[in-house]
């Protein structure tokens, strides 16, 4: 019997796997989450074995009941490919005591490849299985490394265009450059002039406008999204937790059935909310550390079970963690309210509409696997230079933020229980806060300069992501104001 999804708003709205993936956001604005979560049907011990495409196939099968076997091993197949610069996919390193898994070794060296690099062949084969005669626009808001793995699974795929909106002043320079050099006659990028929750507000809007969709659709367009909100991109981020547990058992570090922790760095959720399903699939999880920087509104949800976007937007080392709005969190809420849509639908209605929400006692209780815990800037870069001067170690801003909050609140130093850091990103798509932050001298050298001297000092190769953009040139150059963004989509649509 397949699983389905219902929205986190409404229990009546109900679709397969496929059909959520397809649409990306429920028609109510709520977002689709599986009706229970599967139990890992694969023997613990047997994890140890296993290839991360085989992980994959064991996890996803269970989640995506309407693909058949061969659908899901093509999937899987042509995503987890030689686009990655490692046969094991997301390597797990042990660095000055603690775990590191990489997952930035795919085409835009940062940890959205391992779910968008996937999406692209789940949608296709999801619009085959639907008779979907629509051309499918993917819209996506990113705070930076969303934005360019979307576009390079999507660049010229037949059937679909997508369109991707960043804050112009939001992102690095080498995620800038990454995106606006994008390749593929089916792509548009766009800066707008604010920050990350506008991009992602203005999508969200054009999603829920009712009108606009059936404008589109009368054009011959469907919308579709690229962001964690889809449920094709959360299920591809459960197989590295299970992964990494399997890493752990053949490295010997663990028996099967002995517990791991979690430390992610997140501003959307989607990434440790990845985490949470694993640990409800069955995998030994402890306890899942929520790292925040100094925009600390998940640190502060944790703490005291009010959520309040209604503070100041800080731009930080960090920017794919400079984000007020955790869309994910919805799907946390929903569950610990005893998946109650209509108490979570009056909860998001409230952010909404005021900025903020307080959830009950009980649906704290319900939280109670998560911790959180957050890093200044200050704290960031002294991570980076403690790690580069105890192992030689390189850690990007993002994984810095993260193994700060855990050698801060969580390392008792005893190591009994090992703790898992997710590394987000290359230290080479930061390589201006990374460099300075191990050594002030950097300061006055230019960005590629940088780059080449990040090289000398790690001893690992510059990525084929980083060279490419070297030279290249700028194809997307459109800046717009926040609420230019549904004139923007027309526009490229109609080929302007």
């Amino acid at each position: 019997m397949d699983l389905m999804y219902n929205s986190t708003r409404n229990d009546e709205e109900r679709a397969t796997a496929s059909q959520a993936i397809l649409k990306g956001l429920a028609g109510d604005g709520g977002l689709f989450v599986p009706e229970r979560i599967p139990a890992l049907d694969t023997p613990l011990a047997s994890l140890a074995g296993m290839s991360y495409q085989e992980t994959a196939y064991a996890v996803m099968k269970l989640f995506l009941t309407d693909y058949t076997e061969e659908e899901l091993k093509y999937c899987i197949r042509s995503a987890y490919d030689e686009k990655f610069d490692t046969e094991e996919i997301a390597p797990l390193r042990e660095e000055a005591g603690v775990y590191y898994l990489e997952l930035f070794h795919g085409a835009t060296i940062a940890f959205k490849d391992m779910a968008l690099s996937i999406l692209p062949y789940l949608m296709t084969t999801a619009a085959r299985k639907n008779h979907e005669e629509h051309e499918i626009v993917i819209l996506t808001a990113t705070s930076g490394d969303t934005g360019k793995a979307a576009l390079a699974g999507f660049a010229d795929v037949p059937g679909t265009r997508i369109i991707v909106f960043y804050p112009k002043n939001g992102v690095s320079p080498v995620q800038e450059k990454q995106m606006v050099t994008q390749k593929g006659s089916n792509t548009c990028v766009i800066g707008i002039r604010g920050n990350f929750d506008d991009a992602q507000t203005g999508v969200k809007r054009l999603f829920s406008d009712q009108k606009l969709k059936e404008e589109l659709l009368a054009q011959g367009f469907c919308f579709s999204s690229a962001n964690s909100i889809n449920i094709g991109r959360l299920v591809p981020q459960i197989v590295y937790y299970v992964y990494a547990y399997g890493q752990l058992l053949k490295k010997g570090r663990l028996q099967a059935g002995e517990p791991m922790n979690v430390v992610v760095p997140t501003g959307n959720f989607g990434n440790i909310l990845a985490a949470f399903y694993a640990k409800n699939m069955g995998l030994p999880i402890g306890k899942l550390i929520c790292a925040s920087n100094e925009n600390r509104v998940l640190y502060d949800f944790f703490q005291t079970g009010a959520y309040d976007r209604n503070r100041e937007f800080i731009l930080t080392s960090s920017p794919s963690m400079d984000i007020l709005i955790s869309s994910n969190l919805e799907r946390l809420i929903y569950h610990a309210a005893g998946k109650n849509a209509d108490q979570n639908a009056s909860l998001m209605n409230q952010l909404n509409q005021t900025g903020r929400y307080t959830v009950t006692d009980e649906m704290r209780r319900a939280m109670t696997d998560f911790a959180g815990g957050y890093a200044t800037e200050e704290q960031t870069f002294a991570e980076i230079r403690r790690v580069h001067q105890e192992s030689g170690y390189v850690l990007d801003t993002h994984t810095a933020v993260a193994s700060a909050v855990y050698q801060k609140n969580f390392s008792d130093g005893s190591g009994n229980v090992p703790a898992v850091i997710a590394s987000t990103a290359s230290p080479y798509k930061f390589a201006r806060s990374v460099m300075t932050a191990i050594d002030s001298k950097y300061e006055e050298m230019d960005d590629f300069a940088l780059i080449d001297e990040l090289h000398r000092l790690s001893g690992t190769p510059i990525p084929r992501a980083i060279e490419e953009i070297r030279n290249a040139p700028v194809l997307h150059d459109t800046v717009i104001e926040k609420n230019e963004m549904e004139a923007a989509v027309k526009r490229f649509l109609k080929g302007e």
